[in-house]
């Protein structure tokens, strides 16, 4: 762009210094705003197709856990009607003596003890309890009236009785099952089957499942978080609670509402809540959302909803955002920069141009006086013009080699920091909670061992972060490390996930000195073994893991070998190139082979891999001995 110096000369000031103030003052707030705005719509779009995908595998675990609990409720259901069947329980109904009512107690109670049930009685057509399996008990029902309980008044008219409460006489809440008792056409009686359903419960909780029953009330009777157990899920009218409490199905229990802070109505079933819960440690209230999934269960007028934390969706839909909002900012930055940039060099053209024309003016005057000064001086320009391009070029390049140099060494250092702390931090997040429920059953000898072992690998990362550092360096100093020490912080410190993984560790190596750091090979060590638990995840067949060595002539062979289900034959000639990698979703950076390979290439040594025959994948380590000889096998 040719820029004319005259343009403005006689112009006033204020024509020419206010665009450039208009430039200046609107400009950075305008991108300030559309920063901001992307950010946010960023952040919007990724929460929305997140929530789509956690509402998809959402509706599967519904209808996986909806039909355990259909299983768990329909397996009792024939029970009440096999009564009909004994000819001692139409006795008892028939003719109430003493010796019949022992005999259907005895029966009953065999019968309860086979089916693991809370408890089976037989009532009359009034609604005394005329034999029950917990006659032997102090708080046996033998003799109680429950002819004001629904399942009894629904059972003494021919329908099926179901019924969620709270037993009047024990206390205890239960699913009862009602049958009426005919002979000739005729109701003599009323069996009953009180079951327990805390085993959904307890199930729940251990697979870390946050979930609830509600009834036909719309009362809470099943839930994965004691908290919300016999709350409302819906406001109850004054009729409901009156008639709940004539019936005393849920005994005396207040039967509060479960108010959601927020509440935001995605589709049929699904719905974002939030609830306000309390922490352990401190007193203050914690705001949680969750994606609401809600479903009928079959045969009961039930409903079971399934609630799926947002915390980590909303977390990483921030992460986007941002990443979007800095994307834009330094999209708009180097905008910036190459304009101001374009100006200063079409100044420099402008410059250089009118220069250019005095120069000549010059020459022209000169060669008026000697035509051999003026072709000195032609040569004497052209040479300072090549010099100045040669100079400018060589300036341009040096300054773009740099400046690759340290984005690619920031780039490897960030990346490799991250990739390496990962499994560390993950033992540190299992070991401080484990710590934390051994302080509060007071085993301070455990804690104490998990405090050191905590201690142990904060130690660790530091000398993580002070390698990362001197392996970019490259330093030819590569230490001495110990087999045998190194294989055993790696099994430390994947520990729980191989106790997860159920794997079956098998060891023949040798405790031998060899040519690297000891934090680089326990990277190393970590990798591979960290790569095997992945590769078996999943499969039905048992997990193993095979760490074989053997010493040859000045260097030791290590096989890191799995039994799962090995690698593509297209993805094996990737496998250790950067950002490569198998797992899915972003489990993986696709760092940690390319890292460990140039690790031992570092330390003297290699790393491949081998596909055996057999099945799975070997990883072969490569290293130069300390002094290359035997060892006793550890």
């Amino acid at each position: 762009m040719k820029c004319d110096p005259t343009l403005y000369r006689g112009a006033p000031p204020s024509l020419a210094v206010k665009p450039r103030l208009l430039r200046h003052f609107l400009l950075p707030p305008l991108i300030i705003l559309l920063t901001i705005g992307l950010g946010y719509a960023g952040y919007r779009v990724s929460e929305h197709f997140g929530i789509r995908a956690l509402s998809e595998n959402g509706e599967r675990q519904l209808e996986l856990h909806a039909r355990t609990v259909e299983s768990e409720l329909g397996k009792y259901t024939y029970l009440p009607s096999l009564l009909e069947l004994e000819s001692s329980v139409s006795e008892l109904l028939a003719d109430p003596t003493v010796q019949n009512r022992v005999t259907v107690n005895q029966y009953l109670e065999g019968l309860n003890r086979r089916s693991r049930s809370r408890a089976i009685y037989v009532l009359d057509t009034t609604g005394r309890v005329m034999a029950t399996s917990n006659w032997r008990d102090t708080d046996s029902y033998l003799g109680e009236d429950l002819s004001f309980r629904a399942y009894f008044q629904d059972a003494v008219r021919g329908q099926p009785g179901r019924f969620y409460g709270i037993g009047s006489t024990s206390g205890e809440p239960g699913y009862y099952l009602a049958h009426g008792l005919e002979e000739q056409g005729k109701i003599i009686g009323v069996a009953v089957i009180k079951v327990r359903l805390e085993a959904l419960e307890e199930r729940w909780q251990r697979a870390r499942l946050e979930a609830y029953v509600s009834d036909e009330n719309g009362i809470i009777i099943l839930s994965s978080d004691p908290s919300r157990r016999l709350k409302s899920v819906r406001p109850l009218t004054a009729e409901t609670k009156e008639k709940l409490a004539r019936s005393l199905q849920y005994y005396w229990w207040p039967l509060n509402e479960l108010e959601p802070l927020e509440r935001e109505h995605l589709a049929e079933g699904v719905e974002k809540v939030t609830f306000a819960t309390h922490r352990e440690v401190v007193t203050d209230q914690q705001e949680v959302s969750y994606l609401a999934q809600t479903r009928k269960l079959n045969d009961t007028p039930w409903d079971i909803t399934l609630l799926t934390p947002l915390q980590d969706l909303r977390r990483e839909a921030a992460n986007q955002g941002m990443l979007v909002a800095v994307a834009f900012a330094f999209l708009a930055f180097l905008l910036i920069a190459w304009n101001e940039r374009r100006k200063v060099i079409a100044t420099r053209l402008a410059a250089r141009e009118a220069l250019q024309e005095a120069n000549n003016q010059l020459e022209r005057k000169i060669a008026e006086r000697t035509t051999h000064l003026r072709a000195s001086n032609e040569r004497l320009k052209g040479q300072i013009r090549e010099r100045r391009q040669a100079e400018d070029t060589l300036r341009r390049a040096q300054d773009e080699l740099v400046q690759a140099g340290k984005l690619a060494a920031i780039g490897q250092m960030s990346t490799s920091i991250a990739h390496e702390l990962n499994q560390p931090l993950a033992a540190l997040r299992t070991l401080s909670g484990n710590t934390v429920r051994f302080l509060e059953r007071g085993n301070l000898e455990v804690a104490a061992e998990n405090l050191n072992t905590i201690n142990n690998l904060v130690d660790r990362m530091g000398r993580i972060t002070a390698n990362l550092r001197s392996f970019a360096r490259r330093g030819d100093d590569h230490g001495q490390a110990s087999l045998g020490k190194a294989v055993d912080a790696a099994l430390q410190l994947l520990a729980s996930r191989l106790e997860e993984s159920g794997v079956q560790l098998q060891r023949d190596i040798s405790d031998v000195p060899l040519k690297i750091d000891q934090t680089r090979l326990e990277q190393i060590l970590v990798n591979l073994i960290g790569n095997a638990l992945d590769a078996m995840q999943g499969q039905t067949t048992p997990p193993r893991l095979w760490l074989e060595g053997e010493a040859s002539e000045e260097k030791y062979r290590l096989w890191v070998r799995d039994n799962g289900p090995g690698i593509e034959p297209e993805a094996r000639k990737h496998l250790f190139e950067p950002f490569f990698t198998t797992k899915p979703g972003e489990q993986g950076l696709g760092l940690g082979l390319t890292l460990s390979a140039s690790l031992a290439a570092a330390a003297g040594g290699n790393l491949s891999v081998e596909f055996p025959a057999s099945g799975g994948v070997a990883f072969v380590l490569l290293l130069p001995l300390v002094q290359p000889a035997k060892a006793e096998p550890i």
